[in-house]
């Protein structure tokens, strides 16, 4: 059973309904805050944390519920308000505690409650076990589950794992504190873009549990144990890694054949100048591929806010006077699947936007490729393009990823923008091994390249891809490459 319920209410909790959510467990316990009031607690009387409660989230984005929890879900019509109560796992009548505080939110304010069944208005007594328990660590964030001095384990049964708030927690205290973040999930569930992002590659993990062959990670295929602390592969005779038969399988029925994925990751370059207004590549990639802007935008899923450059921008302008990145998602409107992330640094190069656009299709969907060379020119000559590889793969439309195998994307072209050649050198650019000779974009003295790779069927198309990598490295002036 999940430890998440989530209360989608047309009205915002005010502090009264709050408290009234928070007397679910009797007036012998006691509340706790942290982040600056961002997230508060129902404790025991020793301090333990019983239910954590974030702070409510006006969603403004259509769609939202729906991608993350399942298109049954029904919301408020218009905007809402998302308030979210995650459970102790090591409290057992942590789930009850958090369906009641969520069902009294619901009873008060109107809406709906996720999961549904969780839903009620009952007092919860604890048992003596529960109160007595110990207190967690204090360094743990309220998503972290197990802590151990090499890995943070969050335990999620969900639809969909997202990138949220809670989670993003997670990542950067794991990360500050040089452990493995280690999600683990039932064989059912999936993952967005940005979690997939975020778990790609060790020492962080996605642990699937799998009732047939146990645990193994849902990425990589690799069977997993727990060694000392955390998720570690398992090895053959040979020392090999070995791949779980769960990963193997074939696609469930519900995921239909034939659906795929147009996936660009591309990279811009400004000038440092207090007009830069960022967020303008995206808007045009996503323009160009699905012929409207994208619908929201947040630091995390949900994602809540309308799609604005503005606020995006003096958001990543705040955090650079404190020189920290700026980390974003983007989504499209629920009958064009599209999401984003968007990574904005300050380097001695200027400003870099770091950006992954995935796009889904149906069966009946062409992807537009056609399109990517003009999209191309568009971000080379109007918003400093350094570099952007476009791949094809088959995979599910919604753009989430399930625990199994999926095949690899499949380069279709390659964009090196107007300063990178320059850096390189136009000629030795525009001359690679092979047949591969690109086609000129923008201004003819200064122009960006654009190499057609393939069809994004055919896997040779990595092997050109590696080839033009080694080409365009082979120069003491060269600063960019594939990536």
């Amino acid at each position: 059973m999940t430890k998440d319920v989530i209360a989608l209410t047309p009205k915002m909790p005010d502090i009264n309904t709050l408290l009234a959510g928070l007397f679910a467990g009797g007036p012998d316990l006691g509340v706790n805050s942290l982040a600056e009031g961002a997230v508060v607690q129902l404790c025991a009387p020793n301090g333990r944390p019983l239910v954590s409660v974030e702070a409510p989230l006006l969603i403004q984005v259509p769609g939202e519920a729906q991608r993350l929890l399942g298109a049954e879900v029904t919301t408020p019509d218009g905007s809402y308000w998302w308030t979210e109560a995650r459970a102790s796992t090591a409290v057992e009548e942590g789930e009850r505690l958090a369906g009641s505080f969520a069902g009294r939110l619901a009873a008060v304010l109107g809406g709906t409650v996720w999961p549904p069944e969780t839903a009620h208005t009952d007092v919860v007594p604890l048992t003596s076990q529960d109160v007595t328990a110990n207190t967690a660590p204090a360094t743990a964030s309220p998503a972290v589950d197990v802590l151990t001095d090499k890995a943070a384990v969050v335990i999620q049964d969900r639809p969909v794992v997202a990138m949220t708030s809670w989670l993003a927690d997670a990542v950067r205290g794991a990360t500050a504190d040089d452990r493995a973040l280690q999600i683990v999930t039932p064989a059912h569930t999936r993952l967005t873009l940005p979690t997939r992002t975020a778990l790609q590659g060790p020492p962080n993990r996605w642990v699937v549990q799998d009732p047939t062959c146990g645990y193994y990670d849902g990425l990589s295929g690799a069977e997993l144990h727990w060694n000392e602390g955390h998720f570690t592969p398992g090895k053959s005779a040979e020392g090999k890694p070995r791949i779980a038969e769960a990963f193997k399988r074939k696609p469930a029925a519900s995921d239909t054949p034939g659906e795929h994925q147009l996936l660009l990751s591309f990279q811009t370059t400004h000038p440092a100048d207090e007009h830069l207004q960022l967020g303008g590549a995206l808007e045009a990639a996503w323009q160009a591929l699905t012929g409207t802007p994208p619908a929201g935008w947040s630091t995390a899923e949900p994602i809540g806010l309308p799609w604005s450059p503005r606020q995006l921008t003096e958001l990543a302008r705040a955090r650079a006077q404190k020189n920290t990145p700026t980390w974003l998602t983007t989504v499209g409107t629920p009958d064009r699947p599209a999401l984003a992330t968007t990574r904005i640094t300050h380097t001695s190069a200027g400003i870099e936007e770091h950006i992954t656009l995935a796009l889904g299709y149906a069966p009946d969907e062409a992807p537009p490729v056609d399109a990517i060379t003009s999209l191309a020119e568009t971000l080379a000559t109007e918003h400093g393009l350094a570099s952007m590889l476009a791949t094809l793969r088959t995979g599910r439309r919604d753009l989430t990823a399930p625990p199994r195998f999926e095949a690899p994307p499949i380069p279709l072209s390659f964009t090196l923008g107007a300063e990178a050649v320059s850096e390189i050198g136009l000629t030795h650019a525009q001359n690679p091994p092979g047949d591969l000779r690109p086609g000129r974009l923008g201004r003819t003295a200064r122009p960006a390249l654009h190499y057609i790779l393939g069809d994004g069927i055919d896997p040779t198309s990595w092997a050109a891809l590696q080839q033009l990598a080694q080409h365009l490295k082979a120069t003491p002036g060269a600063a960019r490459s594939p990536r």
